[in-house]
C-alpha cells in the first residue's frame, strides 16, 4: 500500500511526479484549482494543452509541468453537480480512476489530487471525499505497486480537518 497522505496547501508547490488539475473541458484555463494551476506552469503548458483539443466530463490528459515542481499535471474534467440526477456520481469516480490510471501508465510514482468538483461545480464535499477515497483505494488494490504516494490536498482548514478525520475508515493503518 503507497503512503497516503492529506496536507493542507497549495497544490502547485509539491514536488511529485503528477498534480492533478481539476479543469473543465477547453483545458484552456479557468478559476480555482485550474486557474492557480495554468499561472503556476505556464504559457508553454497553455499551448500543449491547446493541441490537446479539450476533455470530457470524467476523463484525463496530460501534460508537462513546465514551471511546477510537479513533472508532468494530469488534467481532468469534473462534473457540475445537478443533484445526482446526471450521473455525478460516477462521473467523479471516473475522474479519479481514469487520473490514476494515466498516471500509472506513464509510470509516476507519486500523485496528488485537489478536491475535484467541489469548488465551483458545487458537487457535495462529503460525498465527493467518500468517492475520492473509494475509487483510490479500489485502484490501489487493483494496481498493488502502481504508486509510492497518493497525497489529497485540500486548501482550506475545514477541509483538511474533514479528509484528515475520515481517512482512518477508507484507509486503515
Amino acid at each position: 500500500m503507497p503512503v497516503i497522505d492529506i496536507v493542507q496547501g497549495d497544490i502547485t508547490r509539491l514536488p511529485v511526479d503528477a498534480i492533478v488539475n481539476a479543469a473543465n473541458r477547453t483545458l484552456l484555463g479557468g478559476g480555482g484549482v485550474d486557474g492557480a494551476v495554468h499561472r503556476a506552469a505556464g504559457a508553454r503548458m497553455l499551448a500543449e494543452c491547446v493541441t490537446l483539443g479539450g476533455c470530457e466530463t470524467g476523463r484525463a490528459k496530460i501534460t508537462g509541468g513546465y514551471n511546477l515542481p510537479a513533472r508532468f499535471v494530469i488534467h481532468t474534467v469534473g462534473p457540475v453537480w445537478y443533484g445526482g440526477k446526471q450521473n455525478e456520481e460516477a462521473l467523479l469516480a471516473d475522474c479519479y480512476y481514469n487520473s490514476l490510471h494515466l498516471a500509472a501508465e506513464h509510470h509516476l510514482r507519486s500523485i496528488a489530487f485537489p478536491a475535484i468538483s467541489t469548488g465551483a461545480y458545487r458537487f457535495p464535499f462529503e460525498l465527493a471525499m467518500s468517492i475520492a477515497f473509494k475509487t483510490t483505494r479500489s485502484f490501489i488494490e487493483k494496481n498493488t505497486g502502481a504508486f509510492d504516494k497518493v497525497i489529497f490536498v485540500l486548501f482550506s482548514k475545514p477541509d483538511y480537518d474533514m479528509y484528515r478525520n475520515s481517512r482512518a475508515r477508507y484507509f486503515p493503518d
